[in-house]
């Protein structure tokens, strides 16, 4: 089974984030390969100064060439809440499962109508970067559900 993660996030110096993410790709070695990849082009940066739509827009493009087969999931604040039970059924839909998390204006409406399945973590905002472990964890937690592992008891 193969999990990606794309995110709208500026690559840049080493964020105190990262050893928590990399925890949950190594421990989800046993049950899955989980890929992160973060996007920011110069595009996005330009259309994020000029407005909503056009940043919108512009974290589609970005993001069409990774949806391919599999089954595409949004992180979307409009989305289905699940508890960590529904969330794993989620990962038995295909043998390639991709999350996306778009930028700091959302998603358009094209990318909401594209993906299988639209997400919602609750009415709260996060940042990109909290949103993206919360995720993880919960990618885990529904990997050790799937495999009857003691984790999420």
């Amino acid at each position: 089974m193969k999990v990606n993660v794309y995110t709208i996030d500026k690559k840049g110096k080493k964020e105190i984030y990262d050893p928590i993410l990399e925890h949950y790709k190594k421990i989800s070695k046993p049950f899955a390969q989980v890929q992160i990849t973060d996007i920011f082009t110069n595009s996005i940066a330009k259309a994020q100064d000029s407005s909503v739509a056009l940043a919108q827009k512009s974290y589609t493009q970005a993001f069409e060439k990774f949806i391919k087969g599999g089954y595409n999931i949004a992180l979307d604040p409009k989305g289905v809440q699940l508890d960590s039970f529904e969330f794993a059924k989620l990962l038995e839909k295909s043998a390639s499962v991709s999350f996306f998390i778009g930028g700091a204006y959302g998603f358009d409406q094209d990318m909401i109508e594209t993906v299988d399945f639209k997400v919602s973590f609750g009415r709260i905002t996060m940042s990109h970067k909290l949103v993206k472990i919360v995720l993880m964890e919960q990618i885990y937690r529904g990997l050790t559900i799937l495999n009857n592992h003691p984790y999420h008891k």
